[in-house]
């Protein structure tokens, strides 16, 4: 049979019998756990829902049960839970004469079998030095009555009662499982809990929401079983998943959508999700469980279309990226355009997203500043990915929010100077090669570089700017080496590869990254491989007109969907 799921309210629970296994632990609830589920239970307002007769609930965390021969149920996961409802039913059980007292739920311990007469005769006053999980049960009872003599005069104890009984639900999933102890091992490994995504789950595949045919049943749970794990296959693939949500760790990847869909979500609930889905399956017909599983595949179905669309694609994904909107509000406004309108809105979105960041103003600087123009060069070398007509490649979004990104100066900046011996002699090394000998002085500076006595710091520094501005040569001026013509996007790991670096280690760096299968965005790429030189091209050298030449395609990329360029 399958494992079935459905909730029931705490007095729902008083018509079963409990069994704890002897693989579980004693009770080891704390003064702290207690008093939070009776705060919880307390603060929580039933609402109405609609015209309807029921109220919101509180819910609890799932309980796991399998039905034994003998008519128990043997409780596999939330044990702590139920002795600790039972410890409250049974405080609130005392304001009433021994005939007028609710008949409670029986709880017995495998261990312990006369347990459950020692709930039934429970005070606070019990000697509590008989074995450890009587210690721990009275300790409880004693943190229940301590909340209710501290709950003061305006405390409306009957208003409580009323709230845990009937508007205070548990998860009940029922196993069919035979290996029990290998079910609450998979539970409790981890302490890991149930999914707001299995909940559902079972919730839509429950026999009871299709026809009465075993035959109709089973296919129908089939096709959904089979849709589900479509869509969760789907998103396990980085690239659409990081498209999508920009950055979000979840397990199961589909309560995403869920999550999204919930209309009543509180951050406060772990099971917000959940309970929005039960409400909303319970509020239906059974012949609308197929609409609400519509619903579902259909963000599915528009977000997969947005994928495969490389237009939608990267200017999405771009949005999203830089938290401009959120994915569930362009599901809303795509629904109500064409998609003439809904590309238009996209474009007015990135727009927006660039709204009073002055092109020739930007200077790599401060944090907020190069936030601006970090977002400007992700926006250029998406928009000049989708120039290309013939380009079928997509921007790895993944790889973008999963890894670290710097700006990158294009040419050497002089206040980067190596720091320790070894790494002032490497950098020597390294440019030694590169010295143009048609540039004046080259011949003086190659020996000056096997001359160089590295330990005196004054010597290594005013060395090191004279060999900078080698290889500034052909730029007209330092004033604007921190404008945007000189900057590019880069991974941090490729950058910290040859920090201190002049153009043509940085060039030879990237080619090499990018022979190994590192993604180097295209606009960097095409920097470092004189894409904008005219030729022949200078290849040690980053130079004035590649720097003129590089601004135009930025400004010619860029044209409307930034203001002034």
């Amino acid at each position: 049979m399958e494992n079935s799921l459905e909730l029931k309210t705490v007095n729902d629970l008083n018509e079963y019998k409990f069994m704890i296994p002897a693989y579980q632990r004693g009770y080891r609830w704390t003064k702290q756990e207690v008093t939070d589920l009776l705060n919880d239970v307390n603060e929580f307002i039933p609402k109405q829902i609609n015209e309807s007769d029921e109220k919101t609930w509180y819910c609890l965390q799932p309980i796991v049960l399998k039905l034994s021969d003998n008519g128990m149920y043997e409780v596999i996961d939330g044990q702590q839970r139920l002795t600790t409802i039972f410890l409250v039913l049974h405080y609130l059980n005392q304001d009433f004469i021994e005939d007028r007292r609710e008949k409670l739920f029986e709880l017995d311990y495998e261990t312990r079998s006369n347990l459950n007469k020692f709930l039934l005769s429970l005070d606070s006053k019990i000697e509590n030095n008989l074995n450890i999980d009587y210690y721990h049960i009275v300790e409880a009872y004693k943190t229940i009555e301590e909340w209710f003599k501290n709950r003061g005069s305006k405390f409306n104890k009957d208003d409580f009662r009323s709230k845990f009984r009937f508007n205070t639900k548990v998860i009940w999933y029922e196993c069919f499982e035979e290996d029990t102890i290998s079910v609450f091992t998979r539970l409790n490994i981890g302490k890991i809990s149930l999914s707001n995504a299995e909940l559902i789950k079972a919730l839509f595949l429950n026999s009871s929401n299709f026809e009465k045919s075993k035959i109709k049943i089973k296919n129908k749970q089939i096709e959904i079983a089979s849709e589900w794990d479509r869509i969760e296959s789907d998103f396990q693939d980085d690239r659409f998943w990081y498209f999508i949500t920009g950055n979000k760790k979840i397990n199961n990847r589909i309560e995403f959508i869920f999550d999204i869909m919930n209309t009543e979500f509180d951050t406060e609930d772990s099971y917000s999700t959940f309970r929005y889905f039960s409400n909303l399956v319970s509020a239906t017909s059974k012949e609308n469980i197929e609409s609400n599983w519509k619903s579902i595949k259909d963000y599915y179905m528009r977000f997969s279309e947005w994928y495969k669309s490389r237009e939608l694609y990267h200017k999405i994904g771009y949005l999203i990226s830089i938290d401009q909107i959120d994915i569930n509000t362009l599901y809303i406004e795509s629904s109500n355009k064409t998609k003439k309108e809904f590309k238009e809105y996209l474009d007015e979105l990135i727009v927006e997203s660039l709204k009073n960041v002055d092109f020739f103003a930007l200077s790599y600087g401060d944090s907020k500043e190069n936030l601006k123009i970090k977002k400007v060069l992700l926006l250029y070398n998406i928009l000049t990915m989708l120039r290309s007509e013939k380009d079928n490649s997509f921007f790895p979004f993944d790889l973008y929010k999963t890894g670290h990104w710097d700006i990158e100066h294009i040419t050497s900046v002089k206040e980067s100077i190596p720091s320790s011996i070894e790494q002032k002699k490497n950098w020597l090394n390294d440019v030694d090669v590169y010295i143009d000998n048609s540039i004046e002085n080259s011949i003086k500076l190659k020996s000056r570089i096997k001359s160089c006595d590295v330990t005196k710091e004054s010597d290594f520094n005013e060395l090191f700017e004279d060999i900078v501005s080698h290889f500034n040569h052909y730029v007209k001026s330092d004033d604007e080496i921190n404008g945007l013509s000189n900057l590019t996007l880069l991974d941090s790991e490729t950058n910290r590869g040859y920090k201190n670096a002049v153009f043509p280690i940085k060039r030879k760096t990237i080619i090499d990254r990018d022979k190994k299968g590192t993604f180097i965005p295209i606009c960097t790429k095409n920097v470092f491989l004189k894409y904008f030189s005219e030729y022949p091209p200078k290849i040690s050298f980053w130079t004035q007109e590649d720097r003129e030449n590089y601004e135009l395609d930025l400004r010619k990329v860029l044209s409307g969907f930034m203001e002034g360029i």
